[in-house]
């Protein structure tokens, strides 16, 4: 039997974009960034309430059909409690289907508000596993939750119904390691990109992809020099560059400057992981390229606080 939460119960839960992917690590590796959306849910007497501002403000839905209001639906039903009715503000800074995990953010944002609204039965794994099934893989949705990188993986049941199981551990990120994303004024949709995928690689690419993502983790947690070696990929960003040829060109140009640069996510936004700042020439082309530039630190966990009502 499902327990009532108390009207006027709220919390405010800040949660960190993400890049996925990490050049090798496809669906496996993610990156918390220091770019945050918000998100306000208080427990109403009645109905549904949603305000939005900033990204997607003019295209989100405000009914039930928003990916926030579903994922609280989903927390608060995995907690076992209900809510008369609710009203949610989102504030969003994260750039909406540009490959910084926006709807990652959204989906973790909901599932941590419904168990902060609950008590926090819910456990980091649980939580993990919630937002991440919107998704369909747990890189982006980790990511937020845990902050910092991840690795990630999907366990799924050799019967074909149940449904898969995602998993993710946290590691440390080194110090010196700081994101830049140059973030092309399009978007671009994970389905539609995925398209372009082969059903079938070599082993030789596979067995390329293996060891860079070795080399990424390495990279990551104690070897940054090796980030341009760990962030060469061989089985999605090749097949993706004729749909993304800005995205395509930009990474090449970077590469070939010695920078560890990649598609993150399904794209368009390039991202690039160093210890020092890029030439500001290059940035300066990027803009002039139209392609906005955000120097990101490496985020922390998504946060959340109790607020009063009516906040």
């Amino acid at each position: 039997m499902s327990t009532e939460l108390v009207v006027g119960t709220a919390v405010t839960v800040t949660v960190p974009a993400s890049s996925a992917n990490l050049g090798p690590g496809f669906d496996t590796l993610g990156l918390a960034l220091g770019m945050y959306d918000t998100v306000e849910v208080e427990v109403t007497s009645s109905g549904l309430g949603i305000e939005i501002f900033g990204e997607g403000a003019d295209d989100l839905p405000r009914d039930g059909s928003h990916l926030v209001v579903r994922a609280i639906h989903s927390g608060l039903q995995a907690a076992g409690v209900t809510a008369p009715g609710l009203k949610v503000t989102c504030t969003n800074t994260i750039p909406q289907s540009r490959g910084l995990g926006s709807s990652a953010a959204a989906s973790a944002a909901g599932v941590v508000a419904a168990n902060a609204l609950a008590g926090s039965p819910l456990s980091t794994e649980t939580v993990v596993q919630l937002a991440s099934a919107f998704e369909g893989h747990p890189d982006n949705a980790a990511a937020s939750v845990l902050g910092g990188g991840v690795v990630s993986w999907t366990d799924i049941p050799v019967d074909g119904r149940s449904k898969p199981t995602y998993r993710a551990v946290g590691i440390d990120v080194h110090p010196s390691i700081r994101a830049t994303a140059l973030v092309p004024d399009f978007h671009a949709s994970t389905n539609a990109v995925r398209k372009v995928l082969p059903e079938q690689v070599t082993h030789l690419d596979a067995r390329f992809n293996v060891s860079r993502v070795a080399v990424m983790t390495v990279a990551l947690q104690h070897h940054p020099e090796l980030l341009a070696e760990g962030t060469r990929d061989r089985l999605h960003q090749p097949y993706r560059a004729d749909v993304l040829p800005v995205t395509a060109e930009w990474v090449n140009r970077l590469r070939n400057r010695g920078y560890a640069a990649y598609l993150s996510g399904a794209g368009p936004t390039i991202m690039v992981l160093s210890t020092e700042p890029i030439e500001k020439r290059i940035l300066d082309q990027a803009r002039e390229d139209g392609l906005a530039v955000h120097e990101l630190d490496i985020a922390g966990p998504v946060s959340v606080e109790a607020t009063t009502s009516g906040h």
